[in-house]
């Protein structure tokens, strides 16, 4: 048990709501003192993130550290319970530091100023309460919260099929949410002992048709999240119609609560179960890397090709879930990172073009790297990243996913062949579609009178700075992967063992029986324990 003093996770979720509160009293005629205002409460709650981890987080241990839990509403159970290990500490800072430079990224909002920046300290509070959230309620009020902000920036401040992109998305994520609560709410009411605590939910002892079931529901939650083909195709609509900076935090970090609700729950509660499942994730992480791969070269529109690509790199991570090796799982984690880092500078990229450009279509671009070098420069940095060039973080992750499923002894030879070659048709087609649509915007055939004065104006030092804070840790990540690696490589090995734990090779003598189960249609086969 960790004690401190100060309650610092309370605080980065308080802080932003309770200051977002405050906007509609601030006098605001421009939208100076509002966008002024808000940039100070991001800045200054991911000061404290810093400082509280700083000071009273300690890395290369497995348990929960910063323990928080208040009584809430006891008569149902609910508790503000809340957390960080390994697997969440990263993604909170990732989350600070997306959500704040999405506030810097928004400097031009002047459409309705105070309900933007609202809206936005309300997104960044939901965020990390997912994130650090240890009672089942909390995380299902927190996952809920963070989708009625996405939905109206995306239908006031979207593009012109903004109603249509923003009622997909919430229909999407809204209804397969509900699963997170029936199948939490299935596990909280077995047996004798309720508890909503996700720990403790972890210790009890499920039949594996509960198990299953429960599987499935969180399966279908976070796979829309992630997202897992079929359930994806909101993503590109949401990603063309929303904002740069309402881009930035949906593919930088929402994406990733999908990966990190998969290995919260469906690895580390159900373990049994992700025996079962883990061949469909691999199968359907290999369809999300090449399907994404060949749609991103199909489209036209820079951020459509732009969120297929996104589709395509999640698959990485169920890859890497799904190999039941410690490298396999360290690779979903960093790919989770990489990407939220690598998605978020080409995301606010293509604002930073159609702000000059005023069209994402890019056969309608053209010539651009003449006029503006600083952000073809950039825009060409975070797409080396994309394809995972080596010494960026993309490659490191990637990397990492292929060699986990390369090792793992819980497939065969032949399924392990098929995986890999399936996917490096991805990776194949990776520096294809990225390379190609820097070819069409930034060297392709004059489509855009280059005289306009909008668009003669290259990256100013605030986008400049902006996507620096993106790429160079990128870098860094990329020439030295033990610097974030080290902070969760414990943790995500505690959840591969305990998976590969409940892995019953064992031949069954006496009076048990042995049973086969072959998986994948590989010749995989598992002697599970007739109990």
């Amino acid at each position: 048990m960790f004690t401190y003093e100060f309650p610092y996770l309370t605080a980065i979720i308080i802080f932003p709501l309770i200051s977002a509160l405050a906007i509609p009293f601030i006098p605001n005629k421009y939208g100076k003192n509002i966008r002024n205002y808000a940039l100070f409460i991001a800045l200054a709650n991911f000061s404290l993130m810093i400082y509280g981890f700083w000071q009273s987080y300690t890395v290369g241990i497995t348990e929960l550290q910063l323990q928080e839990t208040y009584d809430w509403f006891p008569q149902i159970g609910l508790n503000w319970s809340l957390a960080v290990d390994g697997i969440s500490m990263p993604l909170i800072i990732l989350s600070g530091l997306i959500s704040t430079l999405a506030i810097l990224a928004s400097w031009k909002v002047d459409h309705k100023p105070k309900l933007y920046f609202f809206l936005l300290l309300v997104l960044y509070s939901a965020q990390i309460g997912v994130f650090a959230a240890q009672d089942l309620l909390l995380f299902f009020l927190m996952w809920e919260l963070e989708l009625v902000p996405v939905y109206i920036l995306i239908s006031i401040w979207g593009g012109k099929k903004r109603l249509y992109a923003a009622t997909k998305f919430i229909l999407y994520t809204a209804l397969a949410s509900v699963f997170i609560l029936v199948a939490g709410l299935a596990l909280a009411f077995y047996g004798d002992n309720f508890t909503l605590n996700i720990a403790q939910l972890g210790l009890k002892d499920y039949p594996i048709g509960l198990e299953v079931l429960a599987y499935i529901g969180f399966l279908i939650a976070f796979g829309v999240k992630l997202p897992i083909f079929p359930f994806h195709t909101w993503l590109p609509d949401a990603h063309s119609e929303a904002s740069a900076p309402v881009s930035m935090v949906l593919a930088g970090v929402l994406l990733k609560m999908g990966g990190y609700g998969l290995i919260r729950f469906n690895m580390a509660l159900l373990p049994d179960a992700h025996i079962k499942f883990a061949p469909l994730l691999i199968t359907l992480g290999v369809i999300n890397i090449v399907y994404g791969a060949f749609t991103a070269f199909g489209q036209t529109n820079l951020k459509r090709r732009l969120a297929s690509s996104s589709i395509s790199h999640m698959g990485f991570v169920l890859v890497g879930i799904a190999s039941f090796t410690d490298l396999g799982m360290n690779g979903a984690m960093l790919q989770m990172l990489s990407h939220g880092l690598i998605a978020a500078a080409l995301f606010y990229l293509s604002g930073v073009t159609y702000d000059r450009t005023h069209t994402l279509m890019m056969d309608e671009m053209g010539g651009m790297a003449r006029v503006m070098p600083k952000t073809f420069a950039l825009f060409t940095a975070a797409s080396m990243a994309s394809l995972a060039l080596p010494g960026m973080s993309g490659f490191v992750s990637e990397l990492s996913v292929f060699l986990g499923i390369a090792q793992s002894d819980a497939y065969s030879t032949t399924f392990k062949v098929v995986i890999i070659i399936l996917a490096g048709v991805g990776l194949i087609l990776t520096p294809i579609y990225l390379l190609s649509m820097l070819r069409v915007v930034f060297y392709g055939k004059k489509e855009i009178d280059l005289s306009q004065k909008t668009f003669a104006i290259d990256a100013n030092p605030r986008e400049v700075f902006i996507t620096a804070c993106l790429i160079l840790p990128i870098i860094a990540i990329g020439l030295y992967p033990n610097l974030l690696m080290k902070t969760y490589d414990l943790n995500t090995i505690a959840v591969a063992s305990k998976v590969r734990a409940s892995l019953p090779v064992i031949v069954q003598q006496g009076s048990e029986k042995s049973s086969s189960v072959t998986i994948a249609d590989a010749d995989i086969s598992f002697q599970l324990k007739n109990n």
